[in-house]
């Protein structure tokens, strides 16, 4: 591989009007017109392989021309188009509609509209291939394996198996009333006039490479539930219910409920845990930082999804090292792969551990979790996980002993950057130059501060006070130590990073923003961080740019120098208001809203940087996914964030003091999560009420209490 090359980035673009649908560990990405080519990073993909690589359809030997495709939930969609004419006429009486649905595998009903008044003769023809290719071989336009492959057309299915050393693939094309033959599916009609045809196909990957499809797989009956449609209601109904005045902001949200249950996946040796993958259409798997940024935000919704997410990375914790992997002892994994050829993923393994930061934000997550409410033996379990990833903050992140934790890969095919921003050009000086690893991250030592601070609160709830008072004690001596390395006087905001000589990485960045929600940052050099944040050179107009305007690297089209990210906006703002910058935090959050207006209230993983006064919508980012799962939950943590809406159930109660801008409108949420009760929320103006909260808990009408404030009460830290 190139000294460049990063997983992330390496992507082309899938094409303009691509339509990609997500459910679970599967998703699918066609065309506008619902055709998949496998000349293109098209496919339906199901447990990281490409189970389908071409599925074309025709009408009397034509391709359909695209009208339009809806998405009507995050796996299914609706395509229109129409059969084009062969007299040259333009417009056409034959109107074809795809509805499509993706699950293990995908189900479609094909229906042709006839509104001429004449019976037309149509012979429906579907061209079917299944490469089996990895998920990264597409991703990278580098499919090289070579199958040795058998189709077999058996009554009106066709079945594709595949070998490849001693390992079997097989799909299972069911088309019922069709000509089968080993090289296509079709159909032979006469649509009526004013009348119409239509019939059912499916693919679904078959069970240990034989020849008939799981039965779980099955298409239901017409007017039957489907399996995601049961799926999505169930989530439906056990998540908060919302009504807010600002209709197209309530439509974000609920669409980020939507987007966020279409990316829950299950454990698949502990089916009862649910987490959250990180993003379609490249990354439907789980991620340590991605998958507990996005349940940590999506806590107020439902719980349940950090502590699955938690527990899930517990058991795949680092135990040994692995160069290849970079496994450590004590390390929480980068990501997980599934499928056939996982010698093509980060370190060629199914499980890759090149992160600096999931470790630490393990330890945060766990006492964000531990105030929501769970028993205390579920939160006990996971203690000693949570002690393994602080040993390894200290043994292995902190590798020379100078107090911070650095990153720099073990191997020439892992990733060269290892924090949020992990494209390989992604951490640089003001005037361009590419830092050298081992590289200190600003907002990762935010995040061991946090580690701290959580283990030490949990401590504290446990009995335990020595203990808290030694991790107290440690996580002021890391803020000391940050601020005087880290600061730049002479510029007014804090470095980026650390280079290898411990150089101050001078380039102004949206990482210091992260710090602020951590509370690593001196109170004197609060309001200046603020004002650099908010500046023309770092705010757009429609978020914080990664990178300002006036550094060397700055490109708005750039993955990490010059794009905004709506997670980082959300973690930014929600900084903002813990320390009372609310005008600052209502800018970036209604910029961000707004921005979602553009994309139907779904926000991207990023978008460009240009300035909103050059452009006046949001510049897509070409390889963006979307939906993606810190994208997702951005609007919810924007929301609760204005919210200023917190959980404390050990300590007996919930926090909320709003600051929602009027533009927002009232706020009315029942069946929201709380102390494993359910309670309604209402917020006329700034006047929030409570209703519903479990015996012996309370509503307290305050700024949520950070970590260093409830452990200031127990007389621990400053």
């Amino acid at each position: 591989m190139a000294a460049g090359w990063n997983a992330d980035t390496a992507a082309g673009p899938v094409g303009s009007g691509t339509v990609t649908l997500v459910e679970g560990s599967s998703f699918c990405i066609s065309s506008a017109n619902g055709d998949i080519h496998p000349e293109h990073p098209h496919g339906v993909f199901h447990e990281d392989t490409r189970i389908l690589s071409r599925w074309n359809l025709s009408v009397n030997g034509l391709p359909l021309e695209a009208l339009t495709a809806e998405t009507k939930e995050p796996y299914r969609a609706l395509f229109i188009g129409r059969v084009p004419r062969s007299d040259g006429y333009a417009d056409s009486p034959l109107i074809v509609e795809r509805l499509r649905e993706v699950g293990a595998g995908i189900r479609e009903e094909i229906t042709i509209r006839n509104y001429s008044s004449k019976e037309t003769e149509c012979i429906v023809s579907l061209s079917v291939e299944s490469d089996f290719a990895d998920l990264f071989e597409v991703k990278e336009a580098r499919v090289q394996r070579r199958w040795e492959e058998s189709r077999q057309p058996e009554g009106d299915s066709l079945v594709i198996k595949a070998g490849w050393q001693d390992l079997v693939k097989s799909v299972v094309v069911n088309a019922h009333g069709a000509e089968v033959t080993a090289d296509s599916l079709t159909f032979r009609t006469v649509v009526p006039p004013r009348g119409a045809w239509s019939s059912r196909v499916s693919v679904a990957p078959a069970a240990n490479g034989g020849g008939v499809p799981p039965s779980s797989l099955a298409r239901p009956a017409l007017g039957d539930v489907s399996p995601s449609d049961r799926r999505r209601q169930e989530w439906v109904a056990k998540i908060p219910k919302l009504h807010m005045g600002n209709r197209s902001i309530e439509r974000t949200l609920r669409r980020s409920y939507d987007d966020l249950g279409a990316l829950r996946i299950e454990d698949p040796a502990h089916p009862e845990r649910i987490v959250v993958a990180a993003g379609a259409p490249w990354f439907m798997t789980l991620f340590g930082r991605d998958s507990l940024w996005a349940s940590e935000m999506a806590l107020p919704v439902d719980p349940s999804l950090a502590l699955g997410t938690l527990q899930t990375l517990a058991d795949r914790q680092g135990k040994a090292v692995d160069v290849m992997s970079e496994e450590e002892p004590g390390k929480i994994l980068h990501e997980v792969r599934l499928g056939i050829s996982s010698g093509l993923a980060l370190g060629g393994k199914s499980a890759y551990y090149g992160s600096v930061d999931a470790t630490p934000q393990f330890v945060m997550a766990l006492g964000s979790v531990s105030r929501w409410g769970f028993a205390k033996d579920t939160i006990a379990a996971l203690l000693p996980h949570a002690d393994r990833a602080l040993d390894w903050v200290r043994n292995y992140g902190d590798k020379d002993g100078d107090g911070f934790v650095e990153y720099e890969r073990l191997n020439d095919q892992g990733l060269i950057n290892q924090g949020w921003k992990d494209s390989w050009d992604g951490i640089n000086f003001a005037d361009g130059t590419l830092a050298e690893p081992p590289i200190a991250l600003c907002e990762v030592q935010a995040l061991v501060y946090s580690a701290l601070l959580s283990r030490a609160w949990m401590a504290y709830d446990a009995g335990d006070v020595p203990l808290a008072a030694r991790l107290t004690e440690e996580a002021a001596q890391l803020k000391k130590k940050f601020n005087e390395q880290f600061w730049l006087p002479d510029r007014g905001y804090y470095a980026v990073a650390l280079d290898r000589n411990k150089r101050p990485v001078d380039a102004c960045t949206s990482n210091m923003g992260q710090c602020l929600w951590h509370g690593i940052v001196d109170e004197d050099k609060l309001p200046l961080v603020a004002e650099r944040l908010m500046t023309p050179e770092m705010f757009s107009g429609w978020g914080v740019r990664t990178l300002a305007t006036d550094m060397g690297a700055y490109n708005p089209a750039s993955y990490h120098n010059g794009s905004v990210w709506p997670h980082d906006n959300a973690i930014i703002a929600a900084g903002l208001l813990r320390y009372g910058f609310v005008e600052e935090a209502q800018r970036i959050a209604t910029a961000l809203l707004e921005a979602a207006e553009y994309t139907d209230g779904r926000l991207p993983e990023l978008f460009c940087g240009f300035s909103r006064d050059q452009v006046t919508e949001p510049v897509p980012y070409p390889t963006a996914c979307s939906p993606q799962a810190w994208a997702a939950t951005t609007p919810i943590m924007l929301v609760t964030s204005l919210m200023r809406y917190d959980a404390h159930v050990s300590r007996g109660g919930m926090w909320m003091d709003p600051v929602l801008p009027k533009s927002y409108g009232d706020l009315h949420i029942t069946n929201a999560p709380m102390g494993g009760g359910r309670i309604t929320i209402d917020i006329t103006g700034s006047e929030p009420s409570v209703q519903g909260l479990a015996e012996g808990l309370t509503f307290h009408r305050e700024h949520r209490p950070w970590l260093t404030e409830l452990l200031a009460e127990a007389g621990l830290g400053k």
